[in-house]
């Protein structure tokens, strides 16, 4: 997965964790630490959920469903991308029945369909909604397009479109392959998506839902004025817009925007337990966690997801326990250096 543009982006997201240091705290009792969060009145056992990341049998024929079951194995909750290669429905039916799992939600430009998505999620189990409002265009992706990646194009990550009787009924009879992605194509995208449209969605359902692709602190309380629940700081990874500002470096303004009682989420960038843990100490209540799953995945399937969710789980236990916190509600934003000074 290429980068937009000249990559800047991507790598300013990891600068960003590299700018930040932690300063750790002794003698605080850490024999036993605790992990878990509570998130929209449920608890989870970390504070990590897999980020939404479409058309995974590009790198894996079993895709979302090995995910899932790896997601399963390592008691982490999985957002599955709405352009999964599997649909909704068989990647919960994979899941453990009493694990979390949340919906990624990609507005289609056809609003029946729309609601026939969220109804299918909330009928499957999903319990939050997780709209991704940082892509009314995909954007320019050069590596993409060196290497011809448009999964898309080669029906890859359509299930939920293609297993959805509102989409298929808007389809010619007898349409072909190519029919089914043209038809796709007129119908995921959304570029005229606006503030105005969140009170249908607000009304339509009752699950939580997150903004995810939000950086700038206005948008962070016109959110919040619109009824969203959530917000995931996040810059795609990188992927959209060039010369974004990092999604860490956002995170603070964010969370002073919303206050302490609404829950956020910080996405691009997370890689390991101290990158949890900084994220925690700006303000994040939990991370979303992409490229290295999904390595995981394409090295050992289900077991490769599994086991590179244990090492990061350990990580962030070890993390927690060397920087002086028993539980994530220890940690604060007095772990970190101040930027450009020392403590004293």
């Amino acid at each position: 997965m290429g980068n937009a543009g000249t990559g800047r982006t991507g790598r300013e997201n990891r600068e960003a964790f590299d700018r930040h240091r932690l300063v750790p705290r002794m003698l605080r009792g850490v024999s036993t630490r605790d992990l878990s969060v509570s998130l929209f009145g449920r608890r989870l056992p970390a504070p990590v959920l897999l980020a939404p990341i479409a058309s995974q049998t590009v790198v894996h024929p079993e895709g979302e469903l090995a995910t899932v079951r790896g997601a399963s194995d390592a008691n982490v909750p999985v957002v599955l991308s709405t352009g999964s290669s599997h649909s909704l429905e068989e990647v919960a039916e994979a899941a453990a029945p009493e694990g979390e799992r949340w919906f990624q939600f990609y507005w289609p430009s056809d609003r029946a369909v729309a609601e026939s998505l969220v109804r299918r999620a909330e009928a499957a189990g999903y319990t939050a909604l997780v709209l991704t409002v940082d892509a009314p265009a995909f954007g320019y992706r050069p590596t993409d397009l060196d290497h011809g990646y448009l999964p898309f194009l080669h029906g890859a990550g359509l299930a939920n479109f293609t297993s959805d009787p509102v989409f298929r009924a808007g389809l010619p009879a007898g349409a072909d392959g190519r029919a089914v992605v043209e038809h796709w194509a007129r119908v995921f995208g959304n570029p005229s998506l606006t503030w105005d449209d969140l009170p249908w969605l607000r009304e339509l359902t009752r699950l939580p839902i997150l903004l995810k692709g939000i950086l700038h602190p206005g948008d962070a309380r016109r959110a919040r004025a619109y009824g969203v629940d959530g917000l995931v700081v996040s810059n795609h990874g990188g992927r959209q817009l060039d010369g974004s500002v990092a999604a860490l470096d956002a995170l603070p303004a964010v969370r002073a925007a919303v206050g302490p009682d609404v829950p956020v989420l910080l996405d691009s960038g997370v890689r390991t337990g101290s990158d949890v843990l900084k994220a925690l100490a700006l303000g994040a209540d939990a991370v979303l966690y992409g490229r290295p799953y999904l390595y995981g995945l394409a090295l050992d399937g289900r077991d490769g997801v599994a086991h590179v969710l244990t090492c990061l789980l350990a990580e962030l236990d070890l993390a927690l326990a060397l920087a002086g916190c028993p539980t994530v509600a220890d940690v604060t934003s007095d772990l970190l250096l101040p930027a450009g000074g020392e403590r004293r």
